[in-house]
């Protein structure tokens, strides 16, 4: 049986976003939020003469950078557990022949 959806808000940037989300996604969803308040304050705080746009774009690009090297170590992850599985072929292989 599929959950039941909720609605909650959430304020990012001085607005606020309703939302439509499983009871099972609401932590992960504030922590997300309160991650991007974190880095939104600290942008607004070192570019003190920018608006909030800048903020925000420049939190965008830190959370992107951090997602595609996520992406990139798990890919090598997954060639070296590839390679595992070649290197057990081939001696499976190599011992066979002998």
């Amino acid at each position: 049986m599929e959950e039941e959806k909720q609605r909650i808000k959430i304020t990012i940037a001085e607005r606020q976003y309703p939302l439509t989300i499983h009871p099972s996604e609401e932590e992960s969803m504030r922590i997300a939020v309160s991650k991007i308040r974190e880095m939104v304050e600290f942008y607004k705080s070192k570019f003190k003469d920018r608006d909030v746009q800048d903020a925000l774009s420049m939190s965008v690009l830190h959370f992107a950078v951090k997602m595609v090297k996520l992406e990139q170590n798990r890919e090598f992850e997954n060639l070296v557990d590839d390679l595992k599985v070649l290197d057990k072929q081939l001696d499976e292989y190599l011992a066979s022949t002998r």
